[in-house]
């Protein structure tokens, strides 16, 4: 235990951790004071050898294999909740600064999306069935960032705000050409077509959410305005009259950022713009965490302002609005956890429990990520051309407004 005390005795300062050993020691660390008390019990005399070198992926792979447990009602959320608080002692640790160093140093590698990885990447993640996504997610299926007007709001209600602000931005009008690139579940697609009107090209790898898409499409009237196409990006061929890209870019990779946005450009028609809305951090370019990296989101990456901004001056495109929402996120998957885990005996019945225990830390983690951490989310107006998009943003307001009038008429 000498050398996870030796990290944890530095790394937990606020709120307090007990960890219960395989030979019935008891170690207590932290002050006890502004952060939560969390109890964990090992089952296995490695892990405290194996924590010590690479405490966020092996904790995670511990707990999905049962070597790591919780005693007294804890769980996940509430470990992480305790890493997350004193997230700056953990970085600071001179073996997790050069477990860091590494990792920066084979990002490229690890973020390489040619199409082939890209469809297998995209695939790991979202074509588990659409049912299992239906126990958590709300009526809408979006499985992005909603946008609320207060914390509390519904979130059906705030993922349908979502689709209307960002319709508005783009201020589509009926017959509009519109590629979609990263439909999802199809919310949007078919919020376009249903409320603006558009005639939408809607793009995705992964056949699970293509074939819900097509049914979601028909069931609300208008499979005959949407093309849903299961094709890359980089394969998408035609010009639009808008373009829009919805928590795509996340899974794109620092290395094909240039490619993401030239294709947006060349999709564009003469007028045209294009919206983008992602996960972005606050902080300075980085890494995808271990665990993300391998069990939920490989090849993904949460790019800083100061990459996607350079991308977009060597791609040649206007950048005509941008819009941070910082607690956005926090809020949606506050919401998406809650769901998951009062219909987690449903969850582990279709999935299994190891799966269960996997989606519930990464909920958890990415959770408070949006509360203690780094990211946020960021909507870009982008255009070829300075005067494409309208230069004062009253437009805006004026089409939400007018959307939120005539919807569901």
């Amino acid at each position: 235990m000498r050398l996870l005390s030796h990290l944890l005795s530095r790394f937990v300062e606020k709120g307090q951790l007990t960890v219960l050993t395989v030979d019935g020691q008891r170690h207590v660390f932290g002050s006890g004071k502004d952060g939560p008390s969390v109890t964990v019990r090992m089952h296995d005399k490695k892990l405290e050898r194996d924590l010590f070198f690479n405490p966020e992926l092996v904790a995670a792979e511990a707990y999905m294999d049962g070597r790591l447990s919780f005693e007294d009602g804890a769980g996940a959320f509430e470990l992480l909740n305790l890493f997350s608080v004193n997230r700056k002692g953990l970085g600071s640790h001179p073996v997790q600064q050069a477990l860091r160093k590494a990792w920066r140093s084979v990002r490229r590698f690890q973020q390489a999306n040619p199409v082939n990885k890209a469809k297998e990447n995209v695939s790991s993640h979202y074509d588990h069935p659409a049912a299992f996504y239906r126990l958590w997610l709300d009526e809408t299926m979006a499985y992005s960032c909603a946008y609320f007007t207060h914390p509390d709001e519904p979130l059906a209600d705030a993922q349908r705000n979502k689709f209307r602000h960002i319709a508005a931005k783009l201020k589509i009008t009926p017959g509009m050409r519109v590629a979609e690139i990263g439909s999802g579940w199809g919310g949007l697609a078919i919020y376009m077509a249903k409320e603006c009107g558009a005639q939408v090209t809607a793009i995705n790898v992964s056949p699970e959410q293509l074939a819900e898409s097509r049914r979601l499409a028909e069931a609300a009237g208008v499979i005959d305005r949407i093309d849903f196409k299961e094709v890359d990006y980089r394969h998408l061929q035609g010009k639009f009259d808008r373009v829009v890209s919805i928590g795509m870019m996340e899974h794109v990779g620092v290395s094909h950022f240039d490619d993401y946005f030239t294709t947006v450009r060349n999709l564009l028609d003469e007028g045209g713009f294009a919206l983008v809305h992602a996960i972005g951090r606050m902080s300075p370019p980085g890494t995808t965490a271990p665990f993300i990296r391998k069990y939920i989101f490989p090849g993904g990456y949460v790019p800083a302002l100061s990459e996607v901004f350079a991308s977009t001056e060597r791609t040649h495109l206007w950048v005509d609005d941008c819009e941070v929402l910082r607690l956005h996120y926090y809020w949606t998957i506050r919401a998406w956890r809650r769901n998951f885990m009062a219909r987690r005996a449903e969850v582990d019945a279709m999935m299994g429990e190891r799966f269960g225990r996997m989606w519930e830390f990464y909920l958890a983690a990415v959770e408070l990520g949006f509360l203690h951490g780094s990211n946020m989310v960021f909507q870009l107006l982008l255009s070829e051309k300075r005067d494409d998009v309208p230069v004062l943003r009253d437009y805006m307001l004026d089409a939400e407004r007018a959307l939120a009038a005539r919807e569901g008429r």
